[in-house]
């Protein structure tokens, strides 16, 4: 097991989630984020069923700032409640797993 994680959140447009992304890594919070675009999500929201078009945002960092990374998502983000799930990574190529460390 290592200290790194993987953070998904998602944003509702291009635009919010390319500042989201471009914050975390300015301010060393992220290594890395990848957009995925326009994913399809079906979710429950105030008793209904809701969809909606969305930007995935998967976030490289580590346990140690994983707090950092969860409160800027909270500031810069739109929606009331953001998505916000930390996974661990198990394992990984150490070279790359070192350029995460590095980059923080």
């Amino acid at each position: 097991m290592t200290d790194k994680l993987l953070v998904l959140s998602t944003a509702g447009s291009e635009s919010e989630a390319r500042k989201i992304a471009q914050t975390l890594v300015q301010h060393r919070l992220a290594a890395c984020v990848n957009i995925v675009p326009k994913i399809h999500s079906v979710y429950r929201w105030k008793g209904k069923v809701e969809q909606a078009e969305e930007y995935l945002l998967v976030i490289k960092t580590v346990k140690a700032r994983k707090e950092e990374v969860r409160a800027a998502i909270c500031e810069l983000h739109s929606y009331q409640l953001p998505e916000c799930i930390a996974i661990q990574v198990e394992s990984g190529s150490a070279e790359y797993l070192k350029w995460v460390e590095d980059s923080l």
